[in-house]
């Protein structure tokens, strides 16, 4: 068992354990149930926003900045899967490499595996496990941002959508889902033209937000690559964290959170009783029966189910 180790925040216990868990490998489970009286304790950060919006810069940024108030930080880059591997495609191995020799910083990449929502299956578990080893701030970054992407609101304590200029149509795309999602809109690269239209944008969208003025997500500006916005940014997400804990906001996302937490993991133990349940032959004996009518997919599905719930 690896849990001991990876609450004293030994890193190599941690790296075992994370890959342990995104693998569904042997007794995690056990091992998550040792861990789960350990965390609560970190702040999470959710980052999300179109490819090219600049987000691992920011990341950066927001790591080396946690970094200087001597706060121990967790990332997840949610990345997209290889086709050949099942893997990261972009990995931790190319993001963020001056981190690496710090040891209060650890950075770990987790393919989506074709899960939408823009989260893995294993993100809930693995943001447990860097909560548990003592990390202050866990980023949770996701692929990109869409309809698909809204779950990360109901993860982390603070929820970020990055835009950038020039994309009028994209603003107006988002307004359905990002829209109740962001808990602050952050407008990078905003030294490219178009800013002020970006800007002037969100702040239409919002205009038809129905929350009071209090409550709706405020617009910044950064130019990630450079460092410009920053601090600011950093400061917003601490008055936001402090907002959220003094209203009644944060108690019900924690409903909200372990209600999804429940089913994402009743949702998996049904996958891996049916995945050891269905073997290539009986899928293949099975698909051949549909294939000739000879049963339907509704009565298969519930004879399935009953099946594993025996």
């Amino acid at each position: 068992m690896l849990y001991k180790d990876v609450i004293k925040g030994n890193i190599r216990a941690v790296a075992k354990l994370i890959r342990k868990v995104d693998d569904r490998d042997g007794d995690f489970l056990e091992e998550l149930k040792a861990i789960y009286p350990h965390t609560g304790k970190a702040f999470l950060i959710g980052i999300t926003g179109n490819p090219g919006a600049g987000k691992s810069t920011l990341v950066n940024n927001l790591i080396k900045k946690f970094r200087e108030q001597d706060k121990r930080v967790g990332v997840i880059a949610i990345d997209p899967t290889s086709p050949f591997s099942g893997g990261a495609i972009l990995g931790d191995r190319i993001r963020m490499q001056k981190f690496f020799t710090d040891d209060k910083v650890f950075i770990r990449s987790v393919a989506t595996r074709g899960t939408l929502g823009g989260l893995s299956r294993s993100t809930y578990d693995i943001i447990k496990v860097m909560d548990a080893m003592g990390n202050d701030v866990v980023i949770i970054e996701t692929v990109g941002v869409g309809q698909d992407e809204i779950e990360i609101s109901k993860l982390a304590d603070v929820s970020v959508v990055v835009v950038v200029p020039g994309l009028g149509d994209h603003i107006q795309a988002i307004k359905a889902g990002i829209l109740e999602i962001a808990d602050l809109f952050v407008v990078n690269k905003a030294d490219l033209d178009g800013v002020e239209r970006t800007v002037m944008d969100l702040q239409y969208m919002l205009s038809m937000d129905p929350r009071q003025e209090s409550d709706k997500p405020e617009i910044i500006q950064t130019i990630a690559e450079k460092g410009v916005g920053i601090e600011e940014f950093i400061s917003k997400l601490y008055e936001l964290k402090e907002k959220l804990k003094s209203s009644k906001y944060m108690e019900n996302l924690g409903r909200e959170r372990h209600k999804l937490e429940l089913f994402s993991i009743l949702d998996s133990l049904i996958e891996d009783k049916l995945d050891a349940l269905l073997t290539d032959t009986r899928v293949k004996e099975e698909v051949e029966m549909l294939q000739n009518r000879k049963k339907d997919p509704y009565s298969l599905a519930e004879s399935l189910l009953n099946e594993v719930f025996k």
